[in-house]
């Protein structure tokens, strides 16, 4: 009887301790991170004026954006439910895959178009070092490896 709760009672705490340690769920622990990149762009001596030019042209990016972002993330869904589906046609799997494709390059475009527009607010000197403060990204708390 004995041995009998002293096997369970190692059972239970080895239970707890793998409940534990898998708390955290797939995509957590060490990974890319945001990596060094300081100020705008890797322009870090910034006037309090550029900031706020910066911030509110930053803004009205993200509006801009903001229903392209919410079409992707409704597109992957639908393109998720075809994936799943065994009887779902090859074509609409293809047609929905260039719709996704053709959001991307929208995006990528205003992307671009966001970046120039800023290079706008920047001196001579600033838009020498444009982007050279930012690595390609570090360890930190990104997506793991699962």
């Amino acid at each position: 009887m004995k041995k009998t709760v002293i096997a369970l009672g190692l059972a239970a705490l080895v239970v707890m301790g793998v409940s534990y340690a898998s708390a955290g769920g797939p995509g957590f622990g060490p990974g890319k991170g945001p990596g060094n990149c300081t100020g705008f762009f890797g322009v870090s001596n910034l006037t309090s004026e550029q900031q706020t030019q910066l911030q509110d042209l930053r803004q009205t990016h993200y509006n801009e954006i903001a229903p392209l972002r919410e079409r992707m993330f409704s597109l992957r869904q639908e393109l998720q439910a075809l994936w799943a589906d065994p009887k779902a046609d090859p074509q609409a799997i293809r047609d929905k895959e260039n719709e996704l494709t053709e959001l991307r390059n929208q995006m990528r475009d205003k992307a671009i178009q966001f970046k120039l527009e800023a290079r706008n607010y920047f001196t001579p000197e600033q838009i020498a070092s444009f982007g050279s403060g930012c690595g390609r990204g570090g360890r930190g708390y990104g997506r793991g490896p699962f």
